[in-house]
Formats: C-alpha cells, structure tokens, sequence
C-alpha cells in the first residue's frame, strides 16, 4: 500500500476560507455521515454560527443499499432545523464517484425543499460517475480508480484533532 501524508490542518484551514462565502443569513451545515458530519461539526464551532449543524446519512438511498444494506446499522440522520427554505452548506470528507452526495441529496429532499445546496468537500479525488461537483473543494487529490482515500479523525490530549489521510 503507498501512502500519501497531505498536512490536514492547512486543509482545513482552506476548507473553512472556502465555505465562509458559501453562508448567507439563513445557511445551515449539513454533514454527510460519517466525515463529512465531523467535518462539519468543526465548521460549526469555528465559523461561530447559531444553533446546530445537521447530519444526514446517504445509507438509505444509495444505488447499491440491496448489497450493502446499512453499512454501519443504522441511520445517523440527525436534522435538528427544518430544512425547507433553508440555504444547506452540505459538507464531505472526499468526493470520488458523486453517488453518495447523490444520495445524500436525496435523503434530504425526504425532509423539505431547501432553498439552495451548495456543496464543499475536503478532498476531490475525481472519477465522478454522475454529474456532480463541488462548489468548494480543499484539494484534488488525482487517484487510480484502484486507489482509495481515506481520512481518519484522531483527538489526542484534549488538543484539536489531527488528521491522516492514505492513498494506497
């Protein structure tokens, strides 16, 4: 397996300049379950906005749920605003064949009609099998479709998290 160590705070350091003229007056985060929630449950804090970020989960509408079914068993949705009339920041770790943000949107259709959806992702690493793109990404990352990106969150010390990401 290769490995490619990319420094994850200047990441996110570009991530949270990237969605900061993503937000308008009435803008909410949503994160994809499980990167893209952590993701934005940082934004949240470090943008200082109001009330809480959503969550939504791309399990129950994927294209391959009849051979995966729930990954991880169970539906982490977690939506503590209404949605309709919203402008919905949706936030992922790493964007490849745009099928889970598809997914993701729609799950959130399930909820209301936002008013717009934007979305930012920390890592791009191409390979879009449907029509989807980021309005914001920190970084493409140009990978195999044999490679694989993966971004794992570490607290340590109480301190603010760090981040690895492969490519193997």
């Amino acid at each position: 397996m290769s490995s490619l160590t990319l420094d994850a705070e200047a990441l996110y350091a570009d991530l949270l300049a990237g969605v900061r003229p993503l937000l308008s007056a009435d803008s909410v985060l949503v994160g994809i379950w499980s990167g893209g929630a952590w993701l934005a449950e940082r934004l949240q804090r470090d943008l200082q906005l109001p009330g809480e970020h959503g969550v939504i989960s791309s399990a129950l509408h994927r294209d391959d749920f009849g051979s995966r079914g729930l990954t991880a068993g169970a539906d982490h949705t977690k939506l503590p605003f209404d949605v309709s009339g919203k402008a919905i920041v949706l936030v992922d770790d790493v964007l490849y064949t745009g099928r889970t943000i598809r997914a993701a949107l729609d799950g959130l259709s399930d909820y209301g009609r936002a008013k717009a959806i934007r979305l930012a992702v920390l890592i791009d690493r191409g390979h879009r099998e449907l029509p989807i793109e980021a309005n914001y990404v920190g970084k493409r990352v140009p990978t195999s479709s044999r490679e694989h990106i993966q971004v794992l969150f570490q607290e340590t010390d109480g301190a603010d998290e760090t981040w690895i990401m492969e490519r193997g």
